[in-house]
């Protein structure tokens, strides 16, 4: 996925472009999003950390930043715009800092958190995604004609259960014909071992196969050794333990539809532009 983000350098003016044609949003939400490539989360900006989410019908909003104890050491209140995107700015914060949203007197985790080094209920993490020196500038990925798929699991592919083991094992891929291998949801989930599809966490790698820079170096390393990498995502529900965007919002789900394994988000009502640019 930052695979992706970072090959794509006018995405974040793209995004802004089609936020200006799709549910109109005001012009004080696209200056909130000056230097921003991504609706929530936290981002690192000439001007300091970046932090951005999206709430309604609540008060009090604030980021607090945590020390090493997950004890708060200093809060900013965020500004809210008129479509209940709440943001600040943090001069002092940087690659690493941990933090969690206060809504309404409660500390909650980043609903769009790059990582959750404690787990799901623990504090978020800010991550700047350009620390890892890629190698694979000359990758290209097979046609889809070729494309031979290996599908794994992260914690059961290897007795080391994470990232950087698989790359010990591409030969033994390379040797079965795969051109391409699909990892099983990685999204961060409750605990330590999960099939991954009742994850929590949507953009943030499970802290159980390793941090956001070993996921980077499989796929730096799947590259140079000619594998693709496809992600299995899981966009339709989310897991109970360790959801907390109806903290934020009840709108992020729609009561309209159901399903067997959990509320659904809702991308269909009036009201559903962020919850959209949430999740592409």
């Amino acid at each position: 996925m930052d695979n992706q983000r970072r090959k794509d350098p006018v995405e974040g003016t793209n995004r802004i472009k089609r936020s200006l044609t799709v549910g109109n949003p005001s012009l004080e939400t696209l200056i909130n999003m000056k230097n921003r490539s991504f609706s929530q989360g936290t981002e690192i900006t000439p001007d300091g950390v970046s932090f951005r989410t999206w709430v309604t019908g609540k008060n009090n909003l604030s980021v607090a930043i945590l020390d090493s104890q997950g004890k708060p050491s200093r809060e900013l209140p965020l500004e809210q715009d008129t479509l209940g995107y709440a943001g600040v700015i943090d001069a002092e914060a940087s690659a690493n800092t941990l933090y969690k949203y206060r809504i309404n007197g409660e500390l909650l985790p980043d609903p769009a958190s790059r990582f959750q080094p404690e787990g799901v209920h623990g504090p978020s993490q800010v991550i700047d995604p350009n620390q890892f020196e890629w190698t694979d500038q000359s990758w290209r990925p097979p046609a889809i004609s070729d494309l031979v798929i290996y599908e794994l699991h992260v914690g059961t592919f290897s007795q080391e259960g994470s990232f950087r083991a698989i790359i010990s094992r591409f030969e033994h891929l390379l040797k079965l014909g795969a051109t391409a291998i699909e990892l099983m949801p990685i999204a961060d989930f409750p605990g330590d071992r999960n099939w991954g599809y009742d994850s929590v966490s949507l953009y943030a790698p499970s802290r159980a196969y390793g941090t956001p820079d070993d996921l980077r170096a499989l796929v730096d390393a799947a590259h140079k050794a000619g594998l693709a990498v496809i992600l299995d995502v899981v966009y339709n529900h989310l897991g109970p333990d360790g959801n907390y965007l109806g903290a934020y919002s009840d709108r992020y789900f729609n009561p309209s539809h159901h399903t067997p394994w959990g509320n659904v988000f809702n991308l269909d009502s009036p009201d559903s532009r962020p919850v959209r640019d949430l999740l592409s």
